[in-house]
């Protein structure tokens, strides 16, 4: 399993705490110094739409201008803002048996993950 995110984000750190105390073991992918990989943004679109994968409430998304919000309006434009801002992708995105999960949501991961502790 293989978590995506920033490390100093607070729904991250939510996250990874919930798995670590339910013994879920996960590689941490910090896009922020590793990047992002195009072609991983488009199968997660494809997945979940880029509207779900562009994170549009954030902070990123905010300051961006409304030129720039108005450009994004289809995967390849949200492919490219991922790419320049990766802050502005949901977190964490955890990529587990074929799924695509994002953000947190500890009911969901209960359901998901389960007890493992």
């Amino acid at each position: 399993m293989k978590l995506y995110g920033i490390p100093n984000c607070d729904t991250v750190k939510k996250a990874r705490a919930w798995l670590a105390a339910h013994g879920v073991e996960c590689e941490f992918h910090d896009y922020k110094k590793q990047g992002v990989d195009a072609a991983l943004l488009a199968k997660w679109m494809a997945k979940a739409g880029w509207d779900k994968v562009i994170n549009r409430q954030g902070q990123t998304w905010r300051k961006l201008t409304e030129a720039e919000k108005a450009q994004v309006k289809d995967g390849a434009s949200a492919i490219q803002l991922a790419q320049e801002k990766p802050s502005v992708i949901k977190r964490p995105a955890i990529e587990y048996k074929g799924k695509l999960i994002l953000g947190f949501n500890e009911t969901e991961y209960q359901n998901i993950f389960g007890e493992k502790s």
